[in-house]
């Protein structure tokens, strides 16, 4: 085994860290327009199109390397919410189309994919269907050579900005895995309309509101894969989001562990500093133990999927891993930092950021159902 990523992927991660400090400083109110610019700007450094190939204007590079470029961004960025649409744009969105679209489909969206010139979401989510994914209501009914879509969407991240939407819907109710279908829908199709973006607890930087689909019209030969295929889709997906997405969370937990560890040299209460007090100081390497601990297991899944794996016990594994230890070292760099640590600042805002990672991309109780199933424990 060996653990240190290669030099060239090493000076990648140095440049866009830096990169990430000094050019994606997140603004005081969200801004589509702002969203934009710094989207334009991480797409120049290659990261939205890090796993596309060379052909189709991406970097060509496999897991490893993006969960390695994930966790630069996330490392250098501030704005969690931003590297989180990074990564739902590019492992929902985009591999979707690398592993299942056709040569005309590929060379028509993934360029502008690749260079940040345009931004996807993925719908999938509705108010009655969350961890059920195969109780999806939304309706794709087949008229000629098109096909017309009704339903509504929920907790669709990059909705308010995206230029194409990447949507589930049941092309043969009652079909169960083989029911679900994937369709490419450009933003402007008639029928096709986003609500307002929500007012978050979390993730404030990351775009997020309802689909509406009113007899939207989408021509066949939009369809991602073939009819019956969506569920596979969507799977296939989740392996690289529940692997490479939750990179960017290993880094905004090393930036605050370290401002943690900063802090506790350079406060002093009775007379020293208090990372010499045994509570501190063992807290501290408790944060670390869980940040190092989760770095392995993700890492570990990422070379899975380079490696042709479909193991999908490594993904949940990292994901449950990742997303705990990033709330509870978000508790623990609010409690050592005392006061101080409920006012704006890296503490709280990791630890709300974090919350969330508890949820999405299935919750962690659905991971653990998964993972019991696949020890022959459980048959749900």
């Amino acid at each position: 085994m060996n653990f240190a990523l290669d030099p060239e992927t090493e000076e990648m991660c140095t440049a866009l860290s830096g990169f990430a400090r000094h050019k994606l400083d997140p603004p005081e109110r969200f801004d589509p327009d702002e969203f934009r610019q710094r989207w334009l700007l991480a797409g120049r450094q290659g990261v939205v199109g890090t796993t596309v190939p060379e052909e189709y204007g991406g970097l060509g590079a496999g897991a490893v390397t993006a969960a390695a470029l994930m966790e630069a961004l996330g490392g250098g960025c501030r704005d969690t919410g931003f590297t989180f649409s990074v990564g739902a744009h590019l492992f929902a969105c985009v591999m979707p189309i690398v592993e299942f679209g056709t040569e005309e489909q590929k060379r028509r969206w993934l360029p502008a994919l690749a260079s940040g010139e345009r931004i996807a979401a993925h719908g999938i989510t509705e108010p009655e269907a969350g961890s059920d994914a195969l109780g999806i209501r939304t309706r794709a009914v087949r008229d000629g050579d098109h096909y017309v879509l009704n339903g509504e969407k929920c907790f669709t991240t990059n909705s308010p900005v995206a230029d194409i939407f990447v949507i589930q819907a049941v092309t043969r109710p009652g079909g169960g895995f083989f029911g679900l279908s994937t369709f490419l829908v450009e933003a402007g199709t008639p029928g096709l309309s986003v609500g307002p973006r929500y007012d978050k607890v979390g993730l404030r930087g990351s775009p997020m509101a309802d689909v509406h689909l009113a007899d939207v019209r989408v021509p066949a030969d939009r369809m991602l894969g073939s009819e019956g295929v969506g569920a596979s889709v969507f799977t296939a997906s989740m392996k690289w989001e529940r692997t490479c997405l939750f990179a960017g969370y290993l880094g905004a937990m090393r930036r605050v562990l370290e401002s943690t560890a900063e802090y506790a040299r350079e406060r002093r209460q009775f007379g020293a500093p208090i990372g010499s007090f045994q509570a501190v100081g063992h807290r501290i390497v408790d944060m670390l133990l869980r940040l190092e601990s989760a770095r392995l297991l993700l890492f570990k899944a990422a070379a899975g999927i380079d490696a042709g794996s479909q193991d999908e016990v490594a993904p949940a594994l990292a994901k449950l891993a990742v997303s705990e230890a990033a709330v509870q070292l978000g508790l623990d760099a609010v409690q050592v930092r005392g006061a101080l640590g409920i006012l704006d600042g890296e503490a709280e805002t990791l630890l709300r950021d974090a919350l969330p990672s508890r949820i999405f991309s299935g919750t962690n109780d659905i991971q653990k159902n998964n993972i019991a199933r696949a020890l022959g424990l459980s048959r749900r």
